[in-house]
């Protein structure tokens, strides 16, 4: 099975697992992208957003799992073909969520791009964005370094 493990500078890193966190925390209950289904009956909308919310849940438990104590003890985090799918999700459902709550102002363009005058931010906006960054980041590193079928699965 093929890994990938990266070591990361914790005293960068810490910071923006706390805005990771909060993310996940408010995304227990709501989809970080929610379904448009007016047409289809209460049960049935009820059951598949519960389907839908549970799959994000376990998306984002499998990304925080990364940052153990052993993250804490080393710095190293990795990737396999177990958890790959499972934390690009997860990175996507919390930068989607920080896109809709933080980082509005900002422009898609410049977002995926990093032109963004980090002097120019709140503090508040500047982590968020960084965090955004950071997760942009994690994602790259799994579709470069894993094989692609792992994603495409």
């Amino acid at each position: 099975m093929k890994r990938v493990e990266v070591k990361l500078s914790l005293p960068v890193v810490a910071p923006l697992l706390d805005i990771v966190k909060s993310a996940a925390d408010s995304l227990q209950v709501d989809l970080a992208a929610p379904q448009a289904m007016k047409d289809i009956e209460g049960e049935f909308r009820d059951a598949w957003n519960g389907e839908l919310l549970s799959a994000q849940n376990g998306d984002l438990r499998t990304l925080l799992a990364l940052f153990d104590s052993e993250f804490f003890a080393t710095g190293v985090i990795g990737f396999d073909e177990e958890n790959a799918e499972a934390i690009v999700r997860a990175c996507s459902a919390v930068r989607l969520r920080l896109r809709a709550r933080y980082l509005v102002g900002l422009e898609d363009e410049k977002l995926e791009s990093g032109d963004v005058e980090l002097v120019q931010l709140d503090e508040g906006v500047r982590k968020a964005f960084m965090c955004y960054l950071f997760l942009a980041t994690i994602q790259e590193l799994i579709i470069q370094h894993l094989d692609s079928s792992i994603i495409e699965s």
